[in-house]
């Protein structure tokens, strides 16, 4: 007796495909982080080259204020902490209860203050 099994990889296809959907927007999240992250970096090294020119935390607010990147400021004896903070939207529907949603990206320098 021959059986049919022209439905098994229909089935196969319906267990597999959330799980590849899952995978797929999961890398796009990833790799948004990816991106700003490496963005916030960037944008680091040119702030701490503004205080180290001019000293002041004006000009650095000045190059941030087109965006919405906030930035703080503590001094704690002769170091400064500069932190940049930018918030990301995830996508992805179960891994925004993992890294919560939005997600906070964060780019933090301590540079010694004179």
């Amino acid at each position: 007796m021959i059986r049919k099994k022209s439905g098994q990889a229909l089935v196969e296809f319906v267990i597999i495909l959330p799980i590849f959907i899952f995978m797929l927007f999961a890398c796009i999240d990833f790799g948004k982080i990816l991106y700003t992250q490496n963005n916030l970096e960037s944008k680091m090294d040119d702030i701490i080259t503004i205080y180290e020119k001019e000293k002041n935390i004006e000009s650095m607010q000045e190059k941030l204020a087109g965006e919405k990147i906030e930035v703080e400021e503590k001094e704690e004896e002769e170091y400064q902490n500069f932190i940049i903070t930018k918030k990301i939207e995830i996508i992805t529907p179960g891994l925004n209860l993992i890294l919560g949603n939005p997600y906070e990206a964060k780019v933090k320098r301590v540079i010694y203050h004179e």
